[in-house]
């Protein structure tokens, strides 16, 4: 065992899976630190998706690590790959794949993720969006112990963030990011020394939820005015928006307010007759302010037209 000058604690080899923006991020926290990274498995680009975020594959190409994109990461070929590895830790952060058991059991040290919420809160798929879907206040990230069942291990460090009454869920990714990296460069010292706090989850007062479709951002517009106003923060734009129906046509609600706006495209209600005011509206591709909606709508608009 070594210590490497430039930080407080022994040198540990360490397998990464990771995607999206965390896990850029993550790796970086990692590489900065020092830390032996022998491998990274990450995921292929979809082309059916938009790609608003830095490349785990390139980071880690720029850093000469061996990087390997699976359909499965429990094949058991990659599983004796891995074990040939001999890891002190695995991580996981952002990575869409679950790890089966035998991965698990590979690092002497243990297998930890990066979940984007305050466990044992929103435990499962996308829970920044189903934060702000839900109307809280604030969110955070958790690095826990990986289990068998996804999201259920102890807990090992938490940051939180604020969430405002306007956010979209992408403003609030940006500004949870940066606060889960610093809070992985703090925690990695005590993790690796063997010092770091462990506390068992209270799952009975958290809560799961899965994946999203885009078009579960249909708007139901029996639905409050807060509630669809959530929705549209929700799933706006980088992720695929809420839509409706408008004289026959499908338009994406981008943004919405629930105070009077003077940048107001058109107004509405929701399903308690409370105001609805549209920030910004694209109809069939096209994006509409209010002079554009007028002339599209020049009687303007119904909740049951909507």
């Amino acid at each position: 065992m070594t210590v490497d000058r430039k930080n407080p604690f022994p040198q540990k080899r360490v397998v990464v899976f990771a995607y999206h923006r965390f896990g850029a991020r993550c790796l970086q926290v990692l590489l900065d630190q020092g830390v032996d990274v022998a491998l990274v498995v990450t995921h292929q680009d979809d082309p059916q998706e938009t790609i608003w975020f830095e490349s785990v594959a390139r980071l880690a190409g720029c850093h000469c690590i061996p990087t390997i994109t699976p359909q499965d990461p429990n094949h058991p070929v990659l599983v004796e790959a891995i074990r040939g590895l001999h890891p002190d830790f695995i991580f996981s952060f952002y990575y869409r794949h679950l790890l089966g058991a035998e991965l698990l059991s590979l690092p002497t040290q243990g297998a930890y993720n990066l979940h984007g919420s305050l466990l044992p809160k929103y435990r499962g798929r996308v829970p920044i969006n189903w934060a702000v879907i839900h109307g809280e206040t604030e969110t955070g990230a958790t690095l826990h112990a990986m289990t068998i069942k996804p999201d259920q291990g102890d807990i090992v460090a938490q940051v939180r963030v604020p969430i405002g009454a306007e956010d979209t869920a992408f403003e609030v990714f940006e500004r949870l990011a940066p606060a889960a990296t610093l809070m992985l460069g703090h925690v990695l010292g005590p993790l690796f020394l063997g010092s770091a706090p462990h506390t068992p989850q209270v799952l009975a007062r958290g809560s799961y939820f899965g994946g999203r479709r885009p078009e579960d951002g249909r708007i139901d517009w029996r639905q409050s005015a807060q509630a669809i106003h959530n929705l549209v923060r929700g799933v706006a734009p980088p992720y695929p928006g809420a839509f409706t129906q408008l004289g026959g046509k499908t338009a994406r609600i981008l943004r919405t307010s629930l105070r009077p706006h003077p940048q107001a495209v058109a107004q509405t209600v929701g399903g308690d007759g409370q105001p609805l005011f549209l920030l910004e509206l694209e109809l069939e591709g096209t994006l509409l302010d209010a002079q554009g909606f007028k002339a599209h709508f020049p009687q303007g608009v119904h909740p049951t037209q909507v």
